[in-house]
């Protein structure tokens, strides 16, 4: 067990934002879509299922340092050879850097430790949702040009599918869009017929086989959606499984809350035979999970829902820990995020919802005692959890350390533990 002493590496992160070189080809075609102008030319502009600003998200507690809601902060300069371009074949084997919250110790460990670090009573908690096959190949019919997009997710409101789309031009509202499948030919086409918060677009679906649901349809045309950061978003033999948890059920994500990637059956299993529990909560990952902080104050930034369930046995089960004096270790950030909604009214109580909570420097956690994530891009809304669980100076202690140390970044990298 190798420990880094306290005084290790403590200095004052510069509040200069960092050169977007790296940044920049974070997300490949997925960044360039999300940074594409909303309808009415601003990036950024309240549409479906965007939270307009006056709106309820959690406003700071009293006595908030307002100097925090400065974005540059949760900025850093992330060596691109430090992202991680494949999963390792054992799951379990990826470095885990434990903060301790309560003396700023460092200590580097494997994923495979956590039953020797975790307590008996202490209480995991994952998140079971199922990514689709939401990366999407095509062209628009009109131009012949390439045209790929991201499923989203169904619009409630009109049975429409809602995606993130990069082409050449601009498409306009009726043009149609004809999906390849993984054999390349010809195999479904959409019709755009809307625009939707953030940039999205709204399609319908033409020529579909009758019974067929949208994962149906989704298995026909779709790819691994890859972050573009990976690879350029290029699918190799293994993601499938690879960029999957072992618990995944609910499916409806387009992207793999990645902390859980590093839970094998075995890792499971020693887990529960040291007394150590799992419950579990959904969040189908969404918009948010993509879109950067393009703003220079975080009280600006426009936050899309994402739908969420904390369901009661889960909240029984913590009820129960807690009496017993044991901690709830949320796997990730959409774990925590599902929590802290369902304690969002003071109480923990079960729910089932859309949830639009940023969580920034002012939020007071209620339903997370530690957090188990994955190192995460500069200047988003995730290194603003991470940071607002810890501290900004301890985080960013935590990461000069890690990029010292060669940890592997980003969805197929390493892990942290913040207890």
């Amino acid at each position: 067990m190798n420990t880094v002493p306290r005084a290790t590496h403590i200095r004052e992160r510069p509040t200069a934002r960092c050169p977007r070189t790296s940044v920049r080809g974070f997300l490949s075609w997925t960044l360039s879509v999300v940074e594409q102008e909303a309808p009415g030319g601003s990036r950024g502009t309240p549409g479906m299922n965007t939270v307009p600003r006056g709106a309820f998200r959690d406003s700071p507690a009293h006595g908030y340092d307002t100097r925090m809601a400065d974005a540059n902060l949760y900025d850093y300069e992330l060596p691109p050879e430090l992202i991680a371009q494949e999963s390792l074949a054992d799951r379990a084997a990826a470095r885990l850097l434990v903060v301790d919250r309560a003396t700023g110790g460092l200590q580097h460990r494997h994923v495979r430790d956590l039953p020797e670090i975790l307590r008996r009573s202490d209480l995991l908690v994952v998140n079971d949702t199922r990514v689709v096959p939401a990366r999407l190949i095509g062209r628009r019919v009109k131009t012949g040009g390439r045209w790929e997009g991201l499923f989203l997710r169904v619009d409630t409101a009109s049975g429409a599918w809602e995606l993130l789309a990069s082409t050449r031009g601009r498409p306009e509202i009726g043009e149609r869009v004809m999906l390849v499948g993984l054999d390349g030919a010809d195999a479904l086409s959409l019709t755009l017929v809307g625009r939707g918060g953030g940039g999205a677009w709204l399609a319908v679906p033409e020529g579909v086989e009758s019974g067929a649901t949208v994962e149906d349809m989704l298995h026909q045309v779709g790819r691994v959606p890859l972050p573009g950061y990976i690879r350029g978003g290029a699918e190799q033999p293994g993601d499938r499984e690879r960029y999957q948890t072992v618990f995944a059920r609910e499916s409806g994500s387009a992207a793999a809350p990645t902390a859980g990637l590093h839970f094998d059956e075995p890792l499971l299993a020693e887990l529960a035979a040291r007394g150590i529990g799992r419950a579990r909560v959904t969040l189908h990952v969404g918009l948010d999970t993509f879109r950067p902080i393009a703003v220079d104050r975080l009280d600006d930034h426009p936050m899309h829902t994402e739908w969420c369930e904390c369901p009661a046995e889960t909240v029984a089960a913590i009820t129960a820990t807690r009496a017993a004096g044991g901690r709830v270790v949320a796997v990730g950030t959409t774990a925590t995020r599902t929590l802290e909604t369902a304690a969002r009214s003071g109480s923990l109580t079960a729910w089932s919802g859309p949830t639009d909570l940023f969580i920034r420097p002012g939020h007071q956690f209620r339903a997370v005692d530690c957090l188990l994530t994955n190192f995460h891009m500069p200047r988003t809304t995730l290194m603003v959890l991470v940071s607002t669980f810890a501290s900004r100076e301890l985080i960013a202690r935590a990461y000069e350390e890690a990029i010292r140390e060669r940890y592997r970044f980003l969805s197929y990298g390493d892990a942290m533990l913040i207890t």
